[in-house]
């Protein structure tokens, strides 16, 4: 599967667009990276434990946006974009969306 943000796939011709479609994902951040978030936000330096939980809610999403894509008979998606969101203000909530046209190219 071709996923791209750009409008278009270089060297290839949109044959037929099917429809957009849509990965989410919403994921909970668990106790003990909370804690390790804390004390980095205190004393300065990176949350790896949080970071590690962004990078696989956004690669679970893309996966399932291209999982129905396929569904469709595509083989690519055009436009993609990814959306963060935290969902309340202190239940460590995230949600990722992937979002694009899938189409079908030559």
């Amino acid at each position: 599967m071709i996923t791209t943000t750009s409008p278009n796939v270089e060297g290839k011709q949109v044959i037929e667009y099917k429809k957009i479609v849509f990965g989410e994902v919403i994921t909970g951040v668990n106790f003990m990276k909370d804690i390790g978030a804390g004390l980095r936000n205190f004393f300065g330096g990176r949350s790896e434990g949080y970071e590690q939980e962004l990078i696989n809610a956004r690669e679970e999403a893309i996966a399932e946006m291209e999982a129905r894509a396929a569904d469709l008979g595509a083989n690519a998606i055009i436009g993609v974009d990814i959306d963060y969101e935290v969902l309340g203000s202190d239940n460590g909530m995230l949600m990722v969306t992937a979002s694009g046209t899938a189409v079908v190219v030559d």
